[in-house]
């Protein structure tokens, strides 16, 4: 392994920097590709058919370009569809994203736990099955909400989103029986975290769990005993049409420099 060999992040937006962050704190020298495949955004209006053909091939075509060591899939719509094709056409580990209901249902006192994600995560059988291993016990009340995922790539190309605009995204969650009750919120869509704090000023009394964390220690698992640069270097950013100038300063935050197209 190359110690210039990179890591490669993968999402339809900006979404994956949440994830991309707890890595760089684990793996500060780790070089970075970043993909978003903004030319198919947002994933979760598509069909589970078209995810599952789209993802693969776009990896296909940045693992050709970029011999990365592993791929991350930092999209949980993108994982719970297209996770096991991927996995399937490419021969580099890869790491998929899940809702984080494991660790919320280990927090909640209520017993009530909020999902909250795009419409084709929170429709996936895979929620099913994580609810039903990890949370038997508890109500799981989901929310499929693209208006979030706009306000998180709005705010990334540095726009104002306002609080009161957040709030209205999650009330239908609150407003399903018993979701007043909800004490933990799972941020099923990385694009999620990166509102945490509007999020926080929304609903101050309902604590957050995002699965960044737990992916940043899988990597450092997968890789451990890989050489690394002794120095950090600048990311690159790939995007599938042209991005707005504006998210360079927030692409710089995440140490990426460089941006150019698929």
């Amino acid at each position: 392994m190359h110690p210039a060999s990179p890591l490669l992040f993968f999402d339809s937006g900006v979404g994956g920097l949440s994830v991309l962050g707890p890595m760089r704190a684990i793996l500060p020298n780790a070089p970075i590709v970043y993909a978003a495949d903004n030319a198919g955004f947002p994933y979760g209006k598509r069909s589970d058919e078209d995810l599952a053909e789209r993802v693969p091939a776009i990896l296909a075509k940045l693992v050709e370009r970029f011999n990365p060591r592993l791929a991350v899939i930092a999209c949980n719509t993108a994982s719970t569809i297209a996770l096991d094709h991927a996995r399937a056409a490419l021969d580099i580990p890869i790491v998929g994203t899940v809702p984080a209901i494991k660790p919320a249902a280990e927090m909640s006192n209520s017993r009530v736990i909020g999902v909250l994600g795009t419409e084709a995560t929170v429709r996936q059988p895979y929620v099913d099955d994580l609810s039903a291993r990890f949370a038997a016990d508890c109500t799981v009340i989901r929310h499929g909400s693209p208006e979030l995922v706009e306000l998180a790539e709005a705010k990334l190309a540095g726009g104002d989103v306002s609080v009161e605009a957040v709030r209205q995204a999650i009330a239908p969650m609150i407003a399903q029986p018993r979701g007043d009750e909800i004490d933990v919120m799972v941020l099923a869509c990385t694009h999620f975290p990166l509102l945490a704090e509007e999020i926080a000023a929304a609903y101050p009394g309902i604590a957050q769990v995002d699965g960044g964390p737990g992916i940043a220690r899988r990597i450092a698992y997968l890789t451990q005993g890989q050489p690394w640069p002794d120095s950090p270097r600048p990311g690159i950013a790939i995007f599938t049409k042209d991005p707005p100038p504006s998210l360079g300063n927030a692409l710089a935050r995440f140490g990426i420099q460089e941006v150019s197209l698929l």
